[in-house]
């Protein structure tokens, strides 16, 4: 199965279905809940399309680059930026516009809850949490121990962005929480899925010397734990990310922000003159 042939057959048709859902809701009057409508809901999705590219070159270059991974020549064009072929690039865009038109979906289709109630004790909790996972993980990768090189490099990554997420809005992700879960679950097996598909049919490799494969810790179907965590992560990222750009309790927050930071400039700024 060739890179472009995977991405044509598993990722581009069910984006194609929901696209077309949309089109139908749209056309029947289906709209998004007024307190996710701080902007399009097609806007935030293009915005995490852009972060994603951005965010994700450099890691997965890293990881081709030092053969955490590798692609079967004969499976891809040959075409790559970097050292990673443009299927791969091709694939960050299309995991964005899958799991975000899902996403968009269930908000228009799943009834908004009751009135937000902000917690900085919620938002502080969970950043701490995240806080100590990253440690754990960045620990690991520092060790040098390798079977734990993939995992390591993978929520190091990944943990990062999650931290600023639940530090601006865990209150918001957990007010949206049942939109939240049936966005990330369904969408990260379904991935997982058609993933271990690919590396049964050679399309690419895991390196199992640098992932838990070398311990003999491989989910069914000989699928590593590491891709499996590696959909939840990046679904993670996206619909938290889709989910805060969208709620109307953000520009309150954001506008508080800055506000706050410009207040601490003024006040250095004023201290120094002083």
């Amino acid at each position: 199965m060739t890179y472009f042939g995977f991405l044509a057959t598993f990722v581009v048709p069910p984006i194609l279905l929901l696209w077309l859902i949309a089109l139908i809701d749209h056309r029947r009057g289906v709209r998004m809940p007024l307190n996710l409508t701080l902007i399009s809901g097609w806007t935030a999705v293009a915005t995490h399309v852009l972060i994603a590219v951005a965010y994700t070159t450099p890691w997965d270059n890293y990881l081709v680059a030092t053969g955490v991974w590798w692609y079967e020549k004969s499976l891809v064009t040959g075409l790559t930026l970097g050292f990673v072929p443009i299927e791969e690039y091709t694939f960050f865009v299309l995991q964005v516009l899958l799991t975000g038109s899902w996403l968009l979906l269930l908000m228009r289709r799943v009834p908004p809850r009751q009135l937000f109630q902000p917690s900085t004790r919620t938002r502080w909790v969970w950043t701490a949490v995240v806080f100590v996972v990253w440690l754990i993980f960045a620990t690991i990768l520092l060790s040098g121990w390798k079977p734990g090189t993939y995992l390591g490099l993978l929520m190091t990554w990944a943990l990062l962005p999650v931290m600023i997420q639940t530090a601006f809005g865990a209150d918001i992700l957990w007010h949206h929480r049942r939109i939240v879960v049936l966005s990330i679950l369904p969408m990260t097996a379904y991935l997982a899925i058609t993933d271990k598909l690919a590396i049964s049919a050679g399309t690419w490799t895991i390196d199992p010397i640098q992932s838990l494969q070398s311990l003999g810790i491989i989910l069914p179907g000989k699928l590593p734990l590491e891709e499996l965590l590696f959909f939840l992560m990046t679904n993670i990222l996206i619909v938290f990310g889709c989910t805060l750009i969208l709620d109307v309790e953000s520009r309150a927050r954001t506008n508080r922000l800055v506000s706050t930071v410009r207040g601490m400039i003024a006040s250095r700024r004023d201290r120094g003159v002083a």
